[in-house]
């Protein structure tokens, strides 16, 4: 079978930025309502913020909670199909641990995710996205050495 021509589809290239945000065995995750996912808090770097920025910004703005980086997880790269358009997507992903007690979220972020805590153990497979799981697992196999006591 000839391979598929995709030169006539659309492409865009976009960097996001997010976190593994743990605390006593758990992992921090997001229920988006729709459609139903179970993601961790990321989102794009805007222009002028690096990725460490980024990343601290939507663990805040998604979650609620101020948050610390413990460690650089490193980058993966996710290539989907969205609204007709070929995405390739560079995600850095940092682990991190609360700064503080959560505040308070807009009504949009309110809207859009349900913030829970899952056990560690159980979180992987909770998730709807393959790169996110492996991300996860990197941070859980991190978070032995740099977890705070």
């Amino acid at each position: 079978m000839p391979d598929e021509d995709t030169s006539a589809v659309p492409s865009r290239f976009h960097r996001s930025a997010g976190g593994v945000l743990v605390r006593g065995g758990e992992v921090l995750l997001l229920r988006k309502r729709e459609p139903p996912e179970v993601r961790l808090p990321k989102g794009h770097i805007e222009p002028g913020e690096d990725a460490e920025a980024a990343a601290l910004r939507e663990v805040r703005e998604e979650t609620g909670y101020p948050a610390r980086i413990l460690t650089d997880l490193g980058s993966r790269t996710a290539v989907f199909t969205l609204r007709g358009a070929r995405v390739t997507r560079e995600e850095r992903t940092f682990l991190m641990a609360p700064a503080g007690p959560p505040l308070p979220r807009s009504r949009e972020e309110e809207a859009r995710f349900e913030v829970f805590w899952a056990p560690a153990a159980e979180a992987p497979g909770l998730l709807t996205f393959e790169s996110e799981r492996r991300a996860v697992e990197a941070g859980l196999a991190a978070a032995d050495t740099n977890l705070p006591d």
